[in-house]
């Protein structure tokens, strides 16, 4: 009942609640930062980590055992919130398609993106499209992009 009424409930639930695969589902599905409060084991579930990034994205940053190198737990993130490309593991923030999803919906992550892919004119200019102020971290020879800059 408490996790119905209450987002951070299961903050004040014991280890052996937090611990609780049942427990636990039912508190991300309604609020998925409340991943950042469940047992270690369970940040390293995928099946709950799926859960948590649907309804928040940015729990991705509480999920363990190599998932935020997971490229389908880091596209359902990414649907959430383009910043949780943060949070991806480095060969993700190199991949093309990943990068482009985070850009979409927030152009200003493009900062979190591998140096190659700041460099990339065609991901630049759909970041910028999206929020001008990505133009900051693009590569320097972007910046001096007439069609960048006036986009």
């Amino acid at each position: 009942a408490a996790l119905q009424t209450d987002k951070i409930a299961i903050l004040e639930a014991s280890e052996e609640m937090r611990a609780d695969k049942d427990v636990v589902m039912e508190a991300v599905k309604r609020h998925g930062s409340a991943l950042q409060h469940a047992s270690n084991e369970l940040q390293a579930s995928k099946v709950i980590v799926m859960e948590a990034v649907k309804t928040d994205g940015g729990a991705l940053a509480h999920a363990r055992g190599g998932l935020a190198g997971d490229r389908e737990v880091v596209m359902e993130a990414l649907k959430q919130d383009g910043f949780a490309l943060q949070c991806a593991s480095a060969e993700l923030k190199a991949d093309t398609d990943i990068v482009l999803q985070a850009v979409k919906r927030h152009g200003d992550a493009l900062r979190y993106a591998s140096t190659e892919l700041r460099a990339d004119r065609d991901l630049v200019m759909r970041a910028v499209r999206q929020n001008g102020s990505a133009l900051e971290y693009a590569s320097e020879h972007l910046k001096a992009d007439k069609e960048i800059v006036t986009e």
